[in-house]
């Protein structure tokens, strides 16, 4: 953690942590303008995914989507000063948590739980606000290329409480020795790690390639699925976090492709409700069936 790199991105973090909402907002607004015009290739990525998703929305609709997409995107690097390096009564000041009444009975009853966690740009408010009042946890973490940066990111998502952050090289052993001792899991079930493990299932009627593992922990250890759904407020700049309840019957007698099936199915509503906020930038129909084109 001594690098000049590391250190200039630590100053400049911690900076946005100390900063008056309305500045960070404003900072925000200006990296997103920024965005648009120098990162071409992301932006292809996100006007490539909503154009697929939302095929029957207007052109002039979708494309204000992809503006606000990549504006709160920004919003979400600013923010995370705040989480990795302000007060706690700066990140509570940010974060509005709801339905966390539904998580002390599970812990009470020593029920094993997953909290669910799809990729919407406030996923790091949840993150972090869910360490704070979770004692202990354990979540999948793709380590950073450059290794400066992935220390700066393990120390700001494992900052409070015990937390571990679990190498996606060590895959689902790993996050299941930690729901064996009794850490619940915050899992992210809907990015693409390729062909080797996944089923293609529907994502917005199109095949997309989804690690089953969320119906394959629930139904063996009996775990409860609690999604956990973010939304920003760009007036605001404060983050929702809602915890909803239990997942009913999941995932019951279904197969493992029909329950996954069921994760997406109930994706996508999340997603209509705030489609501009979903992790577009990423490539969710990279994988594609044998024989289909590839669509990037």
């Amino acid at each position: 953690m001594s690098s000049v790199k590391t250190r200039a991105l630590t100053a400049l973090l911690s900076w946005f942590g100390r900063m008056p909402t309305a500045n960070r907002l404003r900072i925000g607004a200006a990296l997103g303008w920024i965005a648009m015009r120098v990162a071409k290739r992301r932006v292809h990525i996100v006007r490539t995914n909503i154009g697929l998703c939302f095929p029957g929305e207007p052109v002039a609709v979708r494309e204000r989507w992809v503006r606000a997409h990549m504006r709160a995107l920004a919003q979400s690097f600013v923010d995370r000063g705040v989480l990795w390096f302000g007060t706690r009564e700066a990140i509570d000041a940010m974060i509005e948590v709801r339905g966390f009444e539904h998580v002390p009975p599970l812990r009470a009853a020593k029920r094993p739980i997953i909290f669910l966690a799809p990729h919407f740009v406030g996923l790091d408010a949840a993150a972090t606000i869910l360490t704070i009042k979770v004692e202990a946890g354990a979540t999948m973490y793709t380590p950073q290329s450059d290794p400066d940066i992935d220390a700066i990111v393990r120390a700001g998502r494992g900052r409070f409480n015990d937390i571990h952050l679990v190498s996606r090289k060590e895959g689902i052993r790993g996050l299941i020795r930690h729901l064996r001792a009794d850490r619940p899991l915050y899992y992210l079930p809907d990015m693409d790690f390729g062909r080797e493990g996944s089923i293609f299932v529907p994502f917005f009627g199109i095949p997309a390639a989804t690690i089953p593992a969320t119906a394959q922990i629930a139904r063996k250890f009996d775990a409860a699925v609690l999604p956990v759904i973010e939304t920003w407020d760009p007036e605001t700049g404060r983050y929702l976090v809602e915890v909803l309840p239990p997942m009913t019957d999941f995932p019951g007698d279904d197969s493992l492709e029909d329950a996954t099936a069921r994760l997406n199915r109930d994706l996508e509503d999340w997603v209509r409700a705030r489609p501009s906020q979903y992790y577009w930038v990423h490539r969710r129909f990279k994988t594609r069936p044998p024989g289909e084109p590839k669509i990037y």
